[in-house]
């Protein structure tokens, strides 16, 4: 049986007239590289991975089915070949959007350059964070929508699971969305974590401090109440006045300008260069913040 599928085999090799040597060796080496450097590059954790991984199936039966034949098992050995060829005929139908979008790819000038660049693509690269926010902000003052947003690092002390879970990409579309008036989540906090809205909706914990003025909103009260039981930082939107501050540790500081805030977000978040931060008060561990004075 062994000796017959081999004579099988080589039968398929005969009409090729390949001599195995190491040139052929070194050309299957190069054969084998190439198309695991195009599976890593455009299939390996796609939605296409279950696709190759059918078609390599399907060349598996038709193999199989040939073995079929040339064991007299020509009923079911014809069956599956015809199965095969009718599915792969298929395929070119159903397949036909990324079919078109592949060729189309092989068709752009720069192909060769987009084949070898290894550097990640658009929706990998790092989001702005500061950027998303300050937009959003500056929105949010002008139409006096109230916002309240955690930037914390430990989830561990925080009350995300509360609120409702995004797991999403900062974005200032997103942010303006979760805190319109009429959306469900515009009464609770977001929680950001890196450049991940990770919560929104979320209750965070009232300060309990006697002295506060009544001037502050509930938003206010939840920042500070955030900022007192946890490393947190809270950047907080009035609704009645569109005043933009930020709390830490307790403690409110209200920003008159957007270039402020926006150099005051990178040491929060730790996108700042060392050299450009003055104050090394240590927030999140790894993050500098800005010295705040109760008044």
């Amino acid at each position: 049986m062994i000796s017959e599928i081999w004579t099988f085999f080589q039968s398929l090799i005969a009409p090729m007239e390949l001599a195995f040597n190491w040139t052929n060796l070194a050309e299957i080496c190069v054969i084998v590289g190439v198309l695991w450097y195009l599976y890593k590059k455009f299939i390996k954790n796609t939605q296409s991975e279950k696709f190759v991984k059918g078609a390599f199936f399907l060349v598996f039966l038709w193999i199989f089915s040939e073995i079929l034949i040339r064991f007299d098992l020509k009923i079911i050995g014809v069956f599956l070949k015809s199965v095969v060829t009718l599915v792969s005929l298929s395929l070119i139908v159903i397949f036909q959007p990324e079919l078109r979008r592949f060729l189309g790819f092989l068709g752009q000038v720069d192909f060769i350059k987009k084949l070898f660049d290894n550097s990640k693509s658009t929706d990998n690269k790092r989001i702005d964070v500061v950027k998303e926010i300050v937009e959003s902000v500056k929105y949010f003052s002008r139409s006096h929508t109230g916002a309240l947003i955690v930037f914390q690092s430990d989830l561990s002390h925080t009350y995300y699971d509360v609120g409702t879970v995004l797991n999403a990409d900062v974005s200032t579309e997103l942010l303006l969305t979760i805190f319109h008036p009429n959306t469900p989540l515009h009464d609770g906090a977001v929680v950001i974590n890196g450049d991940k809205i990770i919560s929104a909706g979320v209750l965070l914990p009232l300060t309990e401090d006697p002295k506060l003025s009544w001037k502050y909103g509930t938003r206010h009260r939840a920042a500070i109440g955030m900022s007192e039981v946890s490393d947190a930082a809270c950047l907080v939107v009035s609704e009645e006045t569109g005043d933009v501050s930020i709390c830490l540790d307790g403690t409110l500081k209200k920003y008159d300008d957007l270039v402020t805030l926006k150099s005051d977000l990178e040491s929060i978040l730790g996108v700042k260069p060392e050299d450009e931060i003055n104050d090394k008060k240590n927030v999140f561990n790894i993050n500098n913040f800005i010295t705040i004075k109760k008044k």
